[in-house]
């Protein structure tokens, strides 16, 4: 332990924080964060602390100094490690250079950050064999409430004229990708998949991962698209519960399936 403990003591003692102020400096024209922690620090800890697979999470990720220190270390060894940063979204001071820049708060600073120093990256390092396939790309994810409305009332407390605003489930102001989250995370599925998104005999279709998984949230679904979507043979097929066009499309569904791609796993919201 003493000898490790040494070995990032001599890291340490190489680098100051003025080093990531200028780094900073050269990335937003301004210094938006204080205190930050130069990326080589960080880069150097993550080489020595992890294999190239690796995923490196940061928990209080500030400027998000851990992701462009991922990235560069990537960059450099060809590694394909990912990266998790969480951060709050505290609010910057009215006075700092933050938010006079046009940061509300410090979790857009990171975001900005990671987008700057990742193309400035690859700009650097231009002329590196296979730099083109550097992965600089990120997904942002926030906690919020249930994509489901409440339910309060016991079934004996519901009344006849309340059974219409009950027919659809989820609330009214989430998108189509609100809710593939909400199914990635059900179905423990990898956030980072990537997320194509086609159109099928006029409806929107979200495809996770290739095949892996297809999301329709549209309403109206009949049975002429399912059947198209079927021949598509994916291996899940998540609709909406109340986007089927009538009852028997609803119905149908399952034995469309079953006839055209029976290994494939039907789930609705």
């Amino acid at each position: 332990m003493r000898a490790e403990f040494i070995a990032f003591r001599s890291i340490i003692d190489d680098v100051h924080t003025a080093d990531g102020t200028q780094e900073i400096r050269g990335i937003f024209g301004a210094d938006v964060f204080t205190f930050p922690k130069p990326h080589s620090l960080i880069k150097s800890i993550v080489e020595q602390a992890t294999d190239v697979n690796d995923i490196i999470l940061d928990f209080f990720s500030g400027s998000a100094t851990t992701a462009h220190a991922v990235m560069a270390l990537n960059a450099e060894d060809g590694g394909q490690r990912k990266f998790i940063m969480v951060q709050l979204p505290e609010a910057c001071d009215e006075k700092s250079e933050a938010y006079k820049a046009g940061y509300q708060t410090i979790a857009e600073i990171g975001k900005e950050r990671i987008r700057r120093a990742g193309q400035k990256i690859k700009q650097d390092s231009a002329n590196k064999e296979g730099i083109e396939q550097l992965d600089i790309g990120f997904r942002v994810l926030k906690i919020d409430s249930s994509n489901m409305k409440d339910v309060y009332y016991t079934p004996d407390a519901v009344l006849q004229s309340d059974l219409v605003d009950h027919v659809d489930n989820i609330r009214a102001d989430r998108s189509a990708e609100d809710l593939l989250f909400q199914v990635l995370l059900d179905l423990g599925v990898d956030l980072t998949l990537p997320i194509n998104q086609e159109t099928i005999a006029g409806f929107t279709v979200l495809f996770v991962d290739g095949n892996a998984l297809a999301a329709c949230f549209d309403a109206d679904i009949n049975e002429s698209f399912v059947k198209e979507l079927a021949a598509r043979h994916p291996l899940r097929a998540v609709f909406r519960d109340a986007g089927f066009a009538s009852d028997s499309v609803k119905i149908n569904i399952e034995q469309i399936f079953k006839l055209i791609s029976p290994t494939t796993e039907i789930k609705t919201l």
